[in-house]
């Protein structure tokens, strides 16, 4: 069936497919000598394929080509790559590797792969690649493991990696899974953002608002600015300032002050002005009575987010991040394990991470050291709470006559988002009266009612 059946005017698309065909008939070369070689020789022999050279992409202009050029990857990071593609593009390919060893009556060890629960093809293992790479040879099965180590750019930059359902099972026999992001990338060309799942408990957050509609005292603003720059800069300093050497990579913060003070927008802004997404992590997918389900739970955040351009938002994060106790029972020494893990994988992500809660003593010591900023957020000054009406009602919001902002603002203490909850309160009882505009009546009881949430009256 063509291509040309499905609407689409992606460039992208058909340039990944050109070169993925290529890449496909040289593996299938691969695969070819390999198995004549398996099959008709005898004895331990090192597999050589160098005789058999990859396409050359070198102006090809496809996603696919562009990574193999950029992290200037050889014969063996391509076979692999192809190789943990192939189930998703061109599954028949592998389909060979279902050859049953009659003298066992089972499949060949030596192929690896695994059984998926509904699909019907073979997924192959690090054991599939090691039999296309290294054949016999142990010393070359050996090299081969640093394709799947965590300084190679196959792990560094979420291209692939070997996953182990098991964990005393031999590590060749781990799954070789393509990334969704890279996936994507090498298919159809799109942005891969992965979805909120229980694979993914994380939420991507965004805001209509501006950087210019943000509204905090000079002092919060400074530190927040701080955070900005950072994002902004950081690669040219810790690389041609030569401060990698001395600083780690990435930048923590927490943000600390009562409700309704800006913290959320706050990291939503910054992410919106120097174009990174902001993932807020949903604590109650996280979070769980298991034993080690909350570390796994969360390495699934952090490693989608390694080397990505993301900041990760822990909200009410003392629900996470909470205070070590002293050591009494199991469940203790369990609970001070896992904060300090989550420790761990904060310090050493590279990116941005902000935590944000209303009580800043909830939060472990041990993160508030390791924090590059610590932020207040106050309850807003009365000429702040004046901007933040202003900026509520927007040019278009009819007021009464006997609105008065400046006097709301001097007279009542609410942060942002009680204001605009007072907001949203006189505008419905503006629709149900029927008026063209907001009474200062209704205003008022909306004040009340916010009030009222924090134990206090008017």
């Amino acid at each position: 069936m063509s291509a040309a059946l499905f609407a689409s005017d992606s460039s992208f698309l058909h340039s990944n497919a050109a070169a993925l065909a290529q890449e496909i008939a040289w593996f299938h070369g691969v695969l070819t000598a390999a198995l004549d070689l398996h099959f008709t020789q005898e004895g331990p022999q090192s597999l050589c394929i160098s005789d058999i050279p990859p396409p050359d992409l070198s102006t090809d202009c496809s996603p696919y080509a562009c990574t193999i050029r950029e992290h200037g990857f050889g014969l063996a990071e391509r076979l692999v790559l192809i190789l943990a593609l192939l189930p998703h593009i061109s599954p028949h390919v592998l389909d060979v590797f279902f050859a049953n060893n009659k003298e066992f009556n089972r499949g060949y060890t030596q192929f690896g792969g695994l059984n998926g629960k509904s699909h019907s093809g073979f997924l192959p293992t690090a054991e599939t690649a090691a039999f296309l790479l290294a054949g016999n040879d142990l010393a070359c099965r050996f090299e081969l493991l640093r394709l799947f180590d965590r300084e190679h750019c196959f792990f560094k930059h979420n291209i692939l990696r070997v996953t182990q359902e098991a964990g005393h099972e031999p590590f060749f026999s781990g799954a070789l899974v393509i990334s969704e992001e890279y996936l994507r990338k090498f298919t159809t060309g799109g942005i891969h953002k992965p979805e909120y799942s229980l694979n993914f408990p994380a939420k991507l957050v965004s805001t209509k608002l501006d950087w210019s509609d943000l509204v905090l005292a000079q002092e919060v603003m400074e530190e927040v600015e701080n955070i900005r720059t950072w994002i902004e800069h950081s690669a040219f300093l810790m690389d041609d300032w030569g401060l990698g050497k001395s600083l780690k990579p990435g930048f923590r913060s927490l943000f600390h002050g009562p409700p309704g003070t800006g913290k959320t927008l706050t990291a939503s802004l910054i992410g919106k002005s120097v174009g990174a997404d902001v993932y807020k992590i949903d604590l109650s997918m996280v979070v769980s009575k298991y034993i080690g389900e909350t570390e796994k739970n969360l390495a699934h955040v952090f490693d989608q987010a390694e080397n990505r351009n993301w900041i990760l938002f822990f909200d009410e994060a003392d629900a996470l991040f909470g205070k070590r106790t002293q050591t009494s029972s199991s469940n203790d020494r369990y609970a001070n394990q896992e904060i300090s893990y989550l420790l761990q994988r904060v310090e050493d992500f590279p990116g941005t991470v902000i935590l944000a809660t209303n009580i800043k003593a909830n939060i472990d010591e041990a993160f508030a050291r390791r924090f590059q900023s610590v932020i207040y957020f106050p309850i807003p000054e009365a000429d702040l709470r004046l901007r933040l009406w202003q900026n509520a009602l927007g040019d278009k919001c009819q007021l009464a006559a006997d609105v008065h902002l400046d006097e709301l603002a001097e007279k009542y203490q609410l942060a942002g988002g009680a204001i605009l909850n007072v907001v949203r309160y006189g505008a419905i009882k503006a629709m149900q009266k029927k008026s063209g505009e907001i009474a200062a009546s209704d205003l008022r009881k909306g004040i009340a009612r916010e009030l009222m949430k924090e134990g206090k009256t008017m």
